[in-house]
C-alpha cells in the first residue's frame, strides 16, 4: 500500500478545508442560536447548589443541581409539567427506597425490587418518562446510598423541589428565552422546503417530468417532522410568553403566529393534493397551459418572500403579491383551457393561495375576497365528477 507524499497530503487538505470550514461556521451558527441554553444550565445548577448548600445547609445537595439542569434541558414547551414530574418522581424513588429499605435491606436483587416498586408506583400515577426516569433513578439512588447517608429522605426531596424552582426561576424570570426567535428558527426550514416543493411541482409541470413530479409529492410528504418542530416551537414559546413576565409583550405577536401557522399547516396539505394532480396531468397528457407553471412558481416565491419579511419584522407586502399573481396566472391558464386535473390544481393554487393570504394576518372573509378579484372572471366551476374507469 503506497503512502501519499507530501503534496497529496496538502492537495488533499486544501480540498477538505472549505467543507469543514462550512461546518465549523454551520455549528458555530446553530451554537449561537442556542448559546442560552448552556447559560442557563450553569446559572441554575449554581443557584441550586447555593440554595440547597449555603441557604439550607442540606445535606448531599447533589440532587438539587442535577433536578435544576435537568428542567432547563427538558423539552420546550412542557418544562412546567416535566418539572413537576420530576419532583414528583423523585418523592416516589425516595419513598420506594426508604420504605423498602427498612424491610428488606440493602443488596442486588434489593435493588432491583426497589426500582422495579418505583417505577411502578410511577406508571400507577400516569406520569410521562420523565416522572419514569426519575422515579427509578432516584430509587437506585437511594437503594446503593442509603447505607452510607441516612436519614437523608427529606432533604433529598427539598433539594429536588429546590432545584426544579430554581430552574423555573433561570428560564422564567432570569434568563427567558426569546420567543418569538425561537419560532423563527423553526419556520424557516419549514417555510424553505415548502417553496423548494413548489419550484419542484413547477419545473415538473413546465417539462412534463413525471419523476420530478414524483420528487415533489415525496418531499412535500415528508414535511411532516419540519412542521411538528414548528407546532413544537410554537407550544414552548406559548409557554415562555404565559410564565415569563419578561416576556409577556411578546404574546399578541406571538398569537398571530401561531394562527398563521394553522393556514400554512393547510397550504402544505393543499400542495399535496395539488402535486397529486399534477401527475394525473403528466400520466392522462393534458394540456399544460404555459402559465400554469408560472402561477405555481409564483407560489414558491411566496413562501420565500414571507420567509424574509418574518425575518425582518416587516409587513407582508411582497407575500401577498406573489400570492395574488399565482391565482392571476392560475386564472389565465383556466383560460386557456385544461382537462379535468388541471382544473383541480387550478382550485388547489387558489385554496393555497387563500391560506397564505390568511397565514399573513388577513381574515378568511378579505382573503377570500382578494382571491376571487385576482382570479377574475376567469373562475373555475367545482371539479366536475371523475370520469369513470373502463
Amino acid at each position: 500500500m503506497r503512502l501519499p507524499d507530501g503534496g497529496e497530503l496538502v492537495a488533499r487538505f486544501r480540498r477538505a478545508a472549505p467543507d469543514g470550514a462550512r461546518l465549523a461556521r454551520r455549528r458555530l451558527r446553530h451554537l449561537g442560536g442556542r448559546a442560552i441554553i448552556p447559560a442557563q444550565a450553569g446559572v441554575a445548577a449554581a443557584l441550586a447548589w447555593l440554595l440547597a448548600n449555603d441557604v439550607l445547609r442540606n445535606p448531599d445537595p447533589v440532587f438539587a443541581p442535577a433536578v435544576a439542569v435537568g428542567t432547563i434541558v427538558s423539552a420546550l414547551g412542557q418544562r412546567l409539567r416535566r418539572t413537576v414530574e420530576t419532583v414528583v418522581g423523585v418523592a416516589v424513588g425516595i419513598g420506594a427506597g426508604d420504605l423498602l429499605i427498612l424491610v428488606i435491606d440493602t443488596g442486588p436483587w434489593q435493588t432491583g425490587l426497589i426500582v422495579a416498586l418505583a417505577v411502578a408506583v410511577a406508571i400507577l400515577l400516569r406520569g410521562g418518562s420523565t416522572l419514569l426516569v426519575q422515579a427509578g433513578g432516584t430509587a437506585v439512588l437511594v437503594a446503593t446510598l442509603a447505607p452510607a447517608d441516612a436519614d437523608i429522605e427529606i432533604p433529598r426531596f427539598v433539594n429536588a423541589v429546590v432545584g426544579g424552582l430554581a430552574g423555573l426561576a433561570v428560564v422564567l424570570v432570569l434568563l427567558p428565552l426569546n420567543p418569538l426567535r425561537l419560532v423563527q428558527r423553526a419556520v424557516g426550514p419549514a417555510l424553505d422546503a415548502l417553496a423548494g416543493q413548489f419550484d419542484l411541482a413547477a419545473e415538473s409541470l413546465a417539462s412534463r417530468d413525471r419523476d420530478r413530479a414524483q420528487r415533489a409529492l415525496d418531499q412535500v410528504r415528508a414535511m411532516g417532522p419540519q412542521l411538528s418542530r414548528l407546532r413544537e416551537a410554537l407550544d414552548a414559546a406559548n409557554e415562555v410568553v404565559t410564565l415569563a413576565p419578561r416576556r409577556w409583550s411578546n404574546r399578541h405577536v406571538l398569537e398571530e403566529l401561531t394562527d398563521g401557522s394553522e393556514h400554512l399547516d393547510r397550504a402544505a396539505r393543499n400542495t399535496r393534493a395539488m402535486v397529486r394532480r399534477i401527475l394525473s396531468m403528466i400520466d392522462d397528457d393534458e394540456p399544460v397551459p404555459t402559465r400554469l407553471p408560472t402561477a405555481v412558481r409564483q407560489l414558491g416565491a411566496a413562501i420565500r418572500a414571507m420567509h424574509r419579511e418574518l425575518d425582518r419584522g416587516q409587513e407582508f407586502r411582497r407575500t401577498r403579491e406573489r400570492v395574488l399573481r399565482a391565482v392571476s396566472e392560475a386564472g389565465e391558464a383556466y383560460a386557456e383551457g385544461i382537462g379535468y386535473s388541471g382544473n383541480v390544481v387550478v382550485a388547489q393554487i387558489r385554496t393555497a393561495g387563500s391560506d397564505l393570504l390568511r397565514a399573513t394576518g388577513i381574515p378568511q372573509r378579505e382573503a377570500n375576497r382578494m382571491v376571487r378579484r385576482a382570479a377574475g372572471r376567469s373562475r373555475p366551476p367545482s371539479p366536475p365528477p371523475a370520469p369513470p374507469r373502463p
